[in-house]
């Protein structure tokens, strides 16, 4: 694959895997090359639990993608999601030796570092870190600690934990599926980023991505990530209700959920019937849609109550934590007739759909503009951003010391010049030696500091899978 800010994205669900292929075009929009899916077979929940039926299908999955594209996929940034995933509000602080020294980059990794080392339940690991306001000697509410000067950084932090066996049971899938892993990203902060406007997270918003498996949440304030949740309950346990109330066969209830399901029962009169054909000569069985739809109802009132729930634990009914842009659905779930309007009935705030279609490019087909596609498009925006940024750091690091020695002899000199214009100064050769082991273990320490964790956690998860073969 040509790395002309061509990124993949891979969005492992319960109900269907997506390979979509994009790249940024000239006004920097999403312009999306290429999109493979496949049936889901062996995710429950958002959680692999079956290796070899998840292989197979993110391999057809990425072979459509490839086909439909033109392009060979090498990388792809995987979506993480399942009822395994958890988050902890954490404040945690470092004293600085020179507060007349200005913040950098490098306090922030250290403080981040130091919330890595948390200790988890047994088998959890941390996911993300996600840095939220900053304090500087008592002063708060600070967005932007660097170049600011101070002796004590204190910071609230969201962190995300999960399942390490379930994370990496998703990269075994993908390694041996012949691609390798180049970057991990919450679902829910993925279909964040295809479908909220920077304004709605100022204002305060949350975000209900109703998938197969689960249904996620991510609330925003001032901006920031304020609260991730990951609700066990999904489309599927909609279709299973029908299934068991209708006495019908799984396929048959999906296609009368998509065609004529409502999650409000009053829509449907009393003399709305559905004739489905019965199985092996079986007389067809008829379905009242009022019936049907009290049953999806029933369902997502439970749902939307579970993540109502959570939305109140973060503290929307405090009103410096009200969420005045309200929620937005996205996902599958979201088609779901007068679903939107059942939201605001019970929740008691504003609500839309979310589309994908604000980022992306406007030649984009209809299907890759539906909410299903969300979280897709959020990955492979993840994506570009990840490899951008790795770009800019190659560069960084890339770059070569300058050193000009002083009062050192012209022969050593020659010998030990590098470059010009980097001021340092030295007496005896044996100075110079020292300087230079200084600016490689300076250079060594800047590279691991500008490593996110991300990266090094995606390098553990390599390591623990080459070292289990």
């Amino acid at each position: 694959m040509e790395k002309d800010n061509i990124a993949v994205g891979l969005d492992i669900g319960t109900t269907k895997i997506v390979a979509m292929i994009g790249k940024k075009n000239e006004y920097g929009k999403l312009e999306i090359l290429g999109i493979g899916k496949s049936k889901s077979l062996g995710v429950a929940r958002g959680v692999v639990n079956n290796i070899t039926q998840t292989i197979q299908s993110i391999q057809q999955a990425i072979l459509e993608a490839e086909t439909n594209s033109g392009y060979k996929i090498k990388d792809v940034v995987v979506g993480i999601a399942g009822q395994h995933i958890r988050s902890i509000q954490h404040t945690d602080y470092i004293s600085r030796n020179n507060p007349e020294e200005v913040i950098g980059e490098k306090d922030i990794q250290l403080l981040i570092d130091q919330v890595n080392k948390l200790a988890m339940l047994p088998g959890e690991e941390i996911i993300h870190v996600l840095p939220q306001e900053f304090k500087i000697d008592g002063q708060s509410e600070i967005k932007e600690p660097i170049g600011m000067y101070g002796g004590r950084l204190e910071s609230s932090f969201h962190v995300v934990v999960g399942q390490a066996s379930s994370i990496r049971n998703v990269g075994r899938c993908i390694q041996s599926s012949g691609i390798e892993l180049s970057g991990l990203t919450l679902e829910p902060l993925a279909s964040a980023d295809a479908v909220l406007s920077q304004e709605e997270k100022e204002a305060g918003v949350a975000l209900i991505d109703i998938g197969g498996g689960t249904t996620d949440l991510a609330i925003f304030k001032d901006g920031i990530i304020r609260h991730t949740a990951v609700i066990p309950f999904g489309g599927n346990v909609i279709t299973e209700d029908i299934k068991e109330g209708c006495s019908i066969i799984e396929k048959q209830a999906e296609l009368l959920k998509i065609k004529f399901g409502s999650a409000w029962p009053g829509e449907n009169k009393d003399n709305e019937i559905v004739s489905i054909p019965g199985l092996r000569g079986r007389e067809p069985k008829e379905i009242s849609l009022k019936n049907l739809s009290k049953i999806i109802h029933a369902r997502v009132v439970e749902i939307i109550e579970q993540v109502f729930s959570e939305i109140k634990a973060y503290g929307h009914e405090d009103p410096r934590k009200k969420l005045i842009a309200g929620i937005v659905l996205t996902g599958g779930g979201a088609q779901l007739k007068h679903i939107k309007q059942l939201v605001e009935y019970i929740t008691g705030m504003d609500t839309r759909i979310g589309y994908p279609n604000e980022h992306l490019a406007g030649n984009s087909s209809e299907e890759i503009s539906s909410p299903l596609f969300a979280t897709a498009v959020g990955l492979v925006m993840n994506s570009i951003e990840n490899s951008t940024q790795s770009a800019v750091r190659m560069e960084v690091v890339n770059e070569q010391p300058k050193v000009v020695y002083r009062n050192v002899p012209p022969v050593t000199q020659q010998r030990y010049e590098v470059e010009e214009n980097y001021v340092e100064r030295m007496e005896t050769v044996e100075q110079s030696r020292e300087v230079r082991s200084n600016v490689a273990v300076e250079e060594s320490t800047e590279t691991k500091i500008r490593k996110s964790f991300f990266d090094r956690y995606v390098d553990k998860i390599k390591d623990f899978l080459d070292n289990a073969e």
